[in-house]
């Protein structure tokens, strides 16, 4: 109920209860009345603007829960996506062990290689070795040896080998021939080819045909020499020719030509005899130090 009406309900009580009342006691009352009127007319003010704040307090709680329902669904997506990275950290971590452990597979394998290839070099080298080591400084110059899988690759210079533009050998090529001869007898159970090679340069002989010639023939000298000067066994030789399709240099310059016209004794033997080859040094001139190539 209004204040002010209650207010002027008990004035006129009042008037009414007494029949009449001086000036000074309404005076009195008028201005208690307005007193009153303006205390009402303050807390009505007052009300008004509590209504306004619970107003635009409610704003603020419903849009804070709001945000609290948008930050409580974040937080279940972050979670989500953390669980998510979790399991796949986990994952990660299993594939990454794995892949580990073939690495380090991978580098046990590269090692053995390595350690394959080394031992390999090293049985070659002793190899070479026992095979170089009655030859002299000189002779080195005109013979090459090498050893690839096993197989034993020596050399001859056709300078050295024979006479000029032709198949016949030299005497100068006795020695060394002599030398070749006896590392073959010593390993007497392994084959042995003689393959000559020549450059592509044109042949201009009688009876000579071409380079094919010319290579066969210079090759069967070799064969020829071995068993009849060197008393090597002919079941074990074998002569063939390959002219100039076997270079191993360009054809182009003098250096290269030379290069090409040579003739290969190519000792092949069995996988089971290379082992005892590596251990087996030639009789003669065994304690003499290898000489360096030039």
């Amino acid at each position: 109920m209004n204040i002010r009406f209650l207010l002027s309900g008990s004035l006129m009580m009042v008037i009414l209860g007494t029949g009449c009342v001086s000036n000074k006691k309404f005076s009195q009352l008028q201005s208690s009345y307005n007193e009153l009127e303006n205390r009402n007319r303050a807390l009505d003010g007052k009300y008004q603007e509590c209504q306004r704040n619970l107003t635009g307090a409610s704003t603020r709680v419903q849009s804070l829960e709001e945000q609290i329902a948008a930050q409580r669904t974040g937080l279940a997506s972050l979670q989500a996506a953390l669980d998510k990275c979790l399991n796949s950290t986990s994952e990660g971590n299993v594939n990454i062990s794995k892949l580990v452990d073939e690495i380090n597979a991978s580098n046990k394998y590269i090692q053995h290689l390595v350690n394959t290839k080394n031992k390999s070099d090293s049985l070659n080298m002793v190899l070479t070795n026992n095979l170089t080591r009655s030859l002299s400084r000189e002779e080195m110059r005109d013979v090459d040896v090498q050893v690839l899988k096993g197989v034993v690759y020596i050399s001859l210079s056709d300078n050295m080998l024979y006479k000029s533009g032709s198949y016949e050998i030299s005497s100068a090529a006795g020695a060394t021939l002599s030398k070749i001869a006896k590392i073959i007898m010593d390993y007497k159970d392994y084959d042995v080819l003689i393959e000559g090679n020549t450059d592509n340069v044109p042949i201009s002989q009688k009876n000579i045909r071409n380079n094919w010639d010319l290579s066969a023939l210079r090759a069967s000298s070799v064969v020829q020499s071995l068993q009849n000067d060197h008393g090597v066994d002919p079941k074990r030789l074998t002569a063939g020719g390959r002219g100039e399709y076997n270079p191993i240099a360009s054809n182009d310059t003098d250096a290269g030509r030379t290069q090409n016209r040579r003739t290969q004794i190519i000792i092949t033997p069995k996988l089971d005899q290379f082992m005892d080859l590596i251990e087996k040094a030639p009789e003669s001139d065994s304690t003499k130090p290898v000489a360096p190539r030039p």
